[in-house]
């Protein structure tokens, strides 16, 4: 067995009391539901109620996703998670040239209000929780799904869930960025605030260090350059004028499970512990609901071979384990056939049969943080938060996760950390059951879940319908309303909501903020 963890961090073969010896359990462990938060963030936990069973889903059109929705709904999910297409989180219609090609592939393109309608036709918005992994569209998104809800009776103050809306980790891990970072924070801090207004059981922002993760982070790695991200949004709030304690209840995380259970449980629980110290003791929050770290997990795709792929399975339910260990308040497990294709229908289901299995056919449920105490668990928490810790403050003296950023220092890191798991992998002293070791010359056969090509004809002959049925004037009239509010400082969504209910396109919205902000140009150090 590997003498060091996923970090690098001294993984012994026996633990003992030596190793808590001089451990602090007052401040480091307290009780579940209390500051630091090191064993949740609730006291009940699980045992009051499981955490939300989520399947991230949405490919082809709305009509295609709105039927994979009421089927998970059906099965028993109990919150939505949607994956959007390139064009869609890049601000682009799918009529326009740089969306040939894709869309439809990784997510569902949704390219006005009438693509969201479909979306959620026969779902009511008012009973499920909602996720939406978009970061650089966030707001245009988000105000298309408020508008749907009140066209169906639902009003703002009655949806919860979740906007990614983190745009920071776009310039470092994933590269679905559109505006330079300022212009990009000064969009998410006016979320905030029409979220505190408007919808206010809403997650503003779900931090993400999930796709950090997929590019080769550590779990040290992943903590700590998510932790910073967040540090630079609750700064860039501050600045534009809010209390702490008004927008940071709101705030939401997202990270990655993988198979390394040990340390992923120490990772969450170092996680929430590091966040409820910032935040007091950082930014001076009074709110306990200020300093709890929430956050969903996403088992690990970057984990999943082509190479029998039934094997995919033990690896998801293992790192949904350690997901559920760890504390997390809402999962996704993925399917089994995710690193060939979509998933299909009844490998989606099987992802959730996964949770369902964890939830109400193990013992996982009955007692909160059962690590907790452990030698091996709390000596691993301390040396993740004491490095993660480290890390972060290297990223304070280079002066914030924007500065670090613009001289690729997170991008490096991660890049070193990726390429280092390559070569372990490569040679052989990293095993992957069935791509480096116990292989099989068997070639499995799954029908891979495909997008008809046409939709792009579909969705373009749509827009075009859109744009000859409706008062093209009053459009552009309220598009230059954006342009104007973009160069000044007044809340850019309520202008953005008053032209996309006159249905102006995503498209054309994310111009209108382009041709004031343009677009970010990254250095040879990215």
């Amino acid at each position: 067995m590997s003498g060091s963890t996923e970090s690098g961090l001294p993984l012994n073969p026996v633990y003992g009391p030596e190793a808590l010896a001089e451990w602090d359990e007052s401040a480091q462990l307290g009780v579940p539901g209390e500051y630091p938060f090191t064993r949740g963030v609730y006291a009940s936990m699980y045992t009051g109620r499981p955490w939300t069973m989520r399947q991230y889903a949405g490919f082809g059109t709305a009509v295609e996703s709105n039927e994979r929705y009421r089927q998970l709904l059906n099965a028993g999910t109990t919150g939505l998670s949607v994956a959007f297409d390139l064009p869609t989180q890049m601000g682009y219609d799918s009529d326009h040239p740089l969306a040939h090609g894709e869309v439809g592939k990784v997510g569902v393109a949704i390219d006005s209000i009438v693509d969201m309608r479909i979306l959620f036709d026969g779902i009511a918005l008012d009973e499920v929780s909602t996720s939406m992994t978009i970061n650089s569209t966030a707001a245009v998104l988000l105000l298309l799904y408020q508008l749907v809800a009140e066209e169906k009776g639902v009003s703002a103050d009655q949806l919860s869930g979740t906007i990614q809306n983190d745009v920071l980790k776009e310039y470092i891990a994933r590269g679905t960025y559109i505006y330079p970072p300022a212009q990009s924070l000064r969009l998410i801090t006016d979320i905030f605030t029409y979220c505190r207004n408007e919808i206010p059981k809403w997650n503003t922002i779900s931090i993400s260090g999930y796709h950090m993760a997929e590019a080769g982070a550590t779990p040290v790695q992943e903590i700590a350059f998510t932790l910073a991200d967040g540090i630079e949004y609750v700064k860039a709030a501050v600045a534009s004028g809010q209390d702490v304690d008004e927008f940071a209840p709101r705030l939401a995380f997202f990270f990655v499970s993988r198979t390394t259970i040990l340390e992923e449980v120490a990772k969450f629980r170092a996680a929430r512990r590091m966040w409820a110290k910032i935040m007091r003791e950082r930014f001076g929050a009074k709110d306990p609901k200020s300093w709890m770290l929430r956050f969903h997990t996403q088992t690990a795709g970057v984990q999943l071979t082509a190479q029998q792929p039934e094997v995919n399975m033990v690896r998801v339910a293992v790192q949904g384990l350690a997901a559920v260990l760890g504390g997390t308040q809402s999962l996704h497990t993925n399917s089994f056939d995710e690193a060939m294709a979509l998933p299909s229908e009844k490998a989606a289901r099987l992802a959730l049969r996964t949770q369902q299995v964890l939830a109400y056919e193990t013992d996982v449920c009955a007692t909160v943080d059962p690590f907790a105490g452990s030698y091996v668990m709390e000596s691993l928490t301390d040396e993740i938060e004491t490095a993660a810790t480290a890390l972060i403050a290297r990223i304070d003296d280079m002066g914030g996760a924007v500065a670090a950023i613009e001289q690729g220092f997170q991008k490096a890191e991660i890049e070193r950390s990726a390429y280092d798991i390559a070569l372990q992998i490569d040679s052989g002293t990293r095993v992957v059951v069935g791509l480096n070791k116990f292989t099989t010359d068997d070639k499995e056969h799954y029908p891979p879940l495909r997008v008809n090509p046409a939709i792009e004809e579909e969705q373009s002959a749509r827009l075009a319908t859109l744009r000859a049925g409706r008062d093209n004037g009053e459009v552009e009239r309220l598009l230059s309303v954006i342009r104007e509010t973009a160069i000044g400082d007044a809340n850019l969504l309520y202008p953005m909501r008053d032209a996309l209910k006159a249905l102006a396109t995503v498209g054309e919205v994310s111009d209108a903020l382009r041709d004031v902000w343009g677009l970010f140009e990254p250095t040879d150090r990215f």
